[in-house]
């Protein structure tokens, strides 16, 4: 039994749950063209508009849904409100509450996907003020925020974060006839539209609110602010699991040496330096499943490459190598953590201009200026911190290659494995026998009988070449 928990909303989907089900605003559109973005198996229709609004995407989902008949699977209302494995019977337990009523209902699974997303818990930088500012209601998380007219008649707003979701804020407000600072770290100090935007860098201190003033890290100042839009992003959150689920990992404790352990290194490992993205282990019955969707992705093409090689590893769990993928992954925080600019402070620190010596050609150094550390913290936590924010960062072309390992780990690009296979049948003079009957049946059974011949070719072709069936 396949069953997927999800809570239901409609758009536009008004922010009334604290925090809201989604952080979708009004003038929200795709920053990848559809035809990027969407799923290989199923494209948007013909008439879509290049960058589609939030609404569109839905209808997209919805009709992909319909198409592959998976809304059958598919618990609408329904909170997972508790996670947790039964030892002795080898099971998931998972516990669930409709949305609408106050029911529970508890369902035992053998394998479970956490694939919940992580844009609904907002994450708040550790910038002196601010919280005052947050409970004077004075500062909103964008995870609120849907128009302009949530910020009223106020005339200045400070917008803080450079995404995607920041530089929408900022064009809705200008549009709104506010004036915006945007705060953006790293950012030269520039007046733009007449001085009725100002860009500006990060943000050091909020400070009186009744004179609604900020200071910048390069010490000048604003007054006169009188609402903060805060795009900062949103923290990953697994309310359902237990703690030792979620214990917060470790770094390496020591420092292994790729260079001395890679006679088995080969292209088709996941965790290869650059592509440690998912996170499935060997003894998959016993853990979670997580589908990592990583940061600046063609997001629904990647999907499928992820959960193509879930299931491979769900039927076949023998095919990872856990020795191998440990050194993967202390081969990529190692790679990280070169990059890293540990002796500069948190407050000067910057992106060089060109790669250390031992960092690989093209790749940039990670900055501690980015980042948001909590007071007191080290050196040491600054630089673990750093290599966890671009540990699911991709860079250049990476996201493709790494789904084209994905998928030739799951097996599926081989174009060539049904007609190899039917010549070979055709050689054997047992051609004749397997289509016998197919597609016979009325409508889609004729379709099916035939789909289910060309499964069963490719199980032969799996089991005669590697000794495993994929399907």
């Amino acid at each position: 039994m396949l069953t997927q928990y999800t809570s239901s909303h409609r758009l536009p989907a008004p922010p009334t749950d604290d925090p809201p089900l989604t952080p979708l605003y009004d003038s929200l559109t795709t920053n990848l063209p559809h035809p990027v973005m969407a799923y290989t198996s199923f494209p948007f229709p013909p008439g879509t508009a290049l960058f589609p609004p939030a609404s569109t995407v839905l209808k997209y989902l919805e009709d992909y849904a319909a198409h592959f008949d998976l809304t059958q699977h598919v618990q609408l209302n329904t909170s997972v409100t508790s996670v947790t494995r039964d030892h002795i019977a080898g099971k998931w337990t998972v516990t669930v509450r409709n949305t609408e009523t106050p029911t529970e209902e508890t369902h035992e699974f053998d394998y479970i996907i956490v694939a919940n997303g992580h844009y609904r818990v907002p994450r708040f930088p550790a910038t002196p003020g601010l919280e005052a500012w947050v409970e004077a209601k004075k500062a909103l998380h964008s995870v609120h925020y849907r128009n302009p007219s949530v910020f009223g008649d106020v005339k200045t707003i400070v917008v803080v974060g450079g995404g995607p979701s920041g530089q929408d804020l900022v064009s809705d407000l200008l549009a709104a006839g506010k004036n915006v600072i945007h705060s953006v770290t790293g950012a030269a100090r520039e007046d733009l539209h007449d001085g009725r935007l100002k860009v500006r860098g990060r943000i050091a201190r909020y400070g009186d609110l009744d004179a609604g003033r900020i200071a910048f890290e390069d010490g000048s100042e604003e007054s006169s602010v009188d609402r903060a839009a805060l795009a900062t992003g949103y923290k990953f959150d697994f309310p359902f699991f237990p703690a030792e689920v979620c214990a917060r990992p470790s770094r390496p404790r020591c420092r292994l040496s790729p260079g001395r352990c890679t006679t088995r290194r080969t292209t088709r490992s996941r965790w290869r330096s650059t592509y440690s993205r998912w996170s499935v282990r060997t003894s998959s019955r016993r853990r979670p499943s997580r589908s990592w969707l990583p940061i600046r992705v063609a997001p629904l093409p990647l999907l499928e490459a992820q959960m193509r090689a879930v299931v491979r590893v769900f039927e076949h769990p023998e095919i990872l190598d856990p020795t191998q993928e440990a050194i993967d992954i202390v081969s990529r925080y190692e790679a990280l953590r070169a990059r890293v600019l540990p002796s500069r402070s948190l407050a000067s620190a910057s992106l060089a201009s060109s790669p250390p010596s031992d960092a690989p050609s093209g790749e940039e150094e990670i900055s501690l200026a980015d980042l948001d550390c909590t007071p007191g913290a080290t050196a040491d936590d600054r630089v673990e911190l750093a290599i966890a924010s671009a540990w699911h960062r991709f860079d250049g072309h990476e996201q493709f290659a790494y789904r084209d390992t994905l998928h030739a780990f799951a097996g599926y690009s081989r174009p060539g494995a049904p007609r190899g296979g039917w010549r070979d049948l055709e050689r054997l003079g047992e051609a004749d026998e397997w289509v016998n009957g197919v597609g016979v049946g009325e409508g889609e059974e004729g379709t099916k009988e035939w789909v289910e011949m060309m499964r069963r070719l490719l199980r032969r072709a799996e089991e005669k070449h590697h000794g495993l069936s994929r399907l």
